[in-house]
């Protein structure tokens, strides 16, 4: 079956196969729960009666006896519809049970390939191409309209539907049940992710089994997480901040997972409070966002939390300060990226020192520093920061040239250009790479360009962040026109083909770009000479 699959146009919710999660193979590894070698190791490792899942808007509840079932019913709904190793199952789902579900399942199977639903049609199509998706889950209330769904169809790529009950439990729906699915090895292809290239498309991270399997266990020494952790997931879970810190160290530690569909500012005390979180992760942005609507004086729902984690991009020491001093618990900042499996770097726990303006030592990888000749530098000395370890890919997929530049010398450059200090804490001092981070979301340039230049009144175009109080950066541009048009026309053509968090929101419309002696465009020149005159 595999590559070939047939779209099941019966409807029809998929019968449990319990003996794909717990053979007894898998029982005897995990005697040493310190060791996972594939994301099963991860979802077996909490006793069954243990509370794997919360959602709040629900108060629903799923034991990790439940959410293996579901896993299991869904990973052999998709090898039913034609899934073996290695085949990518799309899906553009909310954060809930199904997402969490779907994930698990379609790593089990084939390969997950989670996707972000807000993008829209135009980026379906590229995504879907790009991973050679064999198949896409999309909400069962999804309309037939739908950018992704008609992307699927047109591409003749089966589609099936998950829907949540309130009771938190998934069903699969649009096939029936004929095989089961294979139990996956710690070097089979977990996870396809993207990341983005400040100077081609996004590039394809291929995660393997004992990749991901291996940054939850750091994550979960890091920070000491136990059974009696409850970790609210304010991430999305196409992202791997949301799928490895939040998700996956969680059910590795046996703790419980509480996932709110969306994160809102104005419900986050309620929720943490309800919920009983004991710690939460999330970008710089989230963090100023319930500073903001947070009183003064210690919020009720603080009292549970064992401390604040903070990764994806870059967070000012005051704001530290001021969540510290609100919260009155540590606030840790990491250091994190899609080719390591999330985590690099993280600031400790006390008694241990925290440094803020660092994002703290290394965790379970080898972090150093590196010049442009490929030498390893000495501590203290700046250069560009360079990992090893077992939860670092080893190659793009299917991208020589990448490859070439990125891996050398048995180290993955970052892009990030940074420092150790003799303690061994990390400080980031830039960024090499010319991507726009945008509350963490990184963002390739030349997408935006790329879609620009489909206007038909745009001639040239160059895309580049500029400075943003809350979300760090945000997406500006610079075009060279054949005939009139206005600024407004411009962004709605891009809002009309980009997820909202890509879309410009300056464009400045210039007689030249400037160019090098060689013709080559400098982005932060341009970025440099435009950005003062943006109100």
């Amino acid at each position: 079956m595999g590559t070939h699959m047939a779209h099941r146009q019966r409807d029809g919710n998929f019968e449990s196969n319990q003996s794909l999660l717990l053979p007894s193979s898998f029982q005897l590894f995990m005697s040493d729960p310190s060791s996972p070698a594939t994301l099963l190791d991860v979802l077996n490792a909490a006793p069954a009666g243990r509370p794997a899942l919360r959602v709040p808007e629900t108060g629903a509840r799923l034991s990790y006896e439940s959410l293996r079932r579901q896993v299991a019913q869904a990973a052999d709904a998709f090898a039913s519809a034609g899934i073996q190793r290695g085949d990518r199952v799309a899906m553009a789902l909310a954060n809930g049970p199904a997402v969490i579900v779907s994930f698990l399942a379609a790593s089990v199977a084939g390969t997950a390939a989670p996707l972000n639903p807000a993008y829209r049609y135009e980026e379906f199509c590229f995504y879907l191409d790009d991973t050679n998706a064999r198949l896409l889950v999309l909400p069962a209330e999804a309309p037939a309209d739908d950018a992704a769904r008609r992307a699927a169809v047109e591409r003749n790529i089966p589609i099936l539907t998950a829907e949540t009950d309130a009771t938190g439990e998934v069903r699969i729906s649009g096939g029936s049940v004929s095989r089961s699915a294979s139990t996956p090895g710690s070097e089979d292809v977990a996870l396809i992710l993207h990341t983005s290239g400040s100077t081609g498309r996004p590039k394809r991270v291929p995660l393997k089994h004992i990749n991901l399997a291996l940054s939850a266990r750091n994550i979960v020494n890091t920070y000491q997480l136990s059974p009696d952790d409850v970790s609210l997931c304010l991430m999305p879970l196409f992202h791997v901040h949301g799928l490895v810190a939040s998700t996956l160290s969680t059910l590795l530690s046996g703790g419980t997972v509480a996932v709110p569909a969306r994160f809102n500012p104005l419900s986050f005390w309620r929720t943490a409070r309800e919920s009983g979180a004991t710690w939460y992760s999330a970008v710089p942005t989230i963090h100023q966002l319930i500073l903001g609507r947070s009183a003064s004086g210690k919020p009720a729902g603080a009292d549970r939390l064992r401390f604040v984690r903070s990764c994806s991009a870059p967070l000012a020491v005051e704001t530290a300060e001021k969540l510290e001093a609100l919260f009155g618990t540590p606030v840790l900042e990491a250091y994190g990226m899609t080719e390591a499996a999330h985590q690099m770097a993280s600031n400790p726990l006390p008694p241990e020192a925290r440094k803020f303006g660092t994002v703290g030592t290394a965790t379970g990888i080898q972090i150093g520093t590196m010049n442009d000749a490929g030498d390893v530098l000495s501590t203290g000395v700046k250069g560009e920061v360079v990992i090893q370890g077992p939860s670092v890919i080893r190659a793009y997929e299917n991208n020589p040239e990448a490859n070439a530049k990125s891996f050398v010398k048995g180290w993955f450059r970052t892009g990030d250009e940074g420092v150790l200090d003799a303690d061994g804490y990390l400080r980031l001092t830039g960024r090499i790479k010319e991507l726009i981070n945008r509350g963490g979301e990184k963002i390739a340039p030349r997408e935006i360009d790329e879609v620009l230049l489909t206007h038909p009144l745009v001639s040239e175009a160059v895309c580049f962040g500029i400075p943003h109080p809350t979300w760090g950066e945000e997406v500006a541009a610079a075009v060279v026109l054949r005939d009139a048009a206005t600024e407004a026309e411009l962004i709605a053509y891009c809002r009309d083909r980009l997820a909202d968090f890509k879309c410009p929101k300056k464009i400045f419309i210039v007689d030249s770009i400037p160019r090098t002696a060689t013709g080559k465009v400098q982005r932060l020149n341009v970025a440099a000479a435009l950005a003062g005159s943006h109100g």
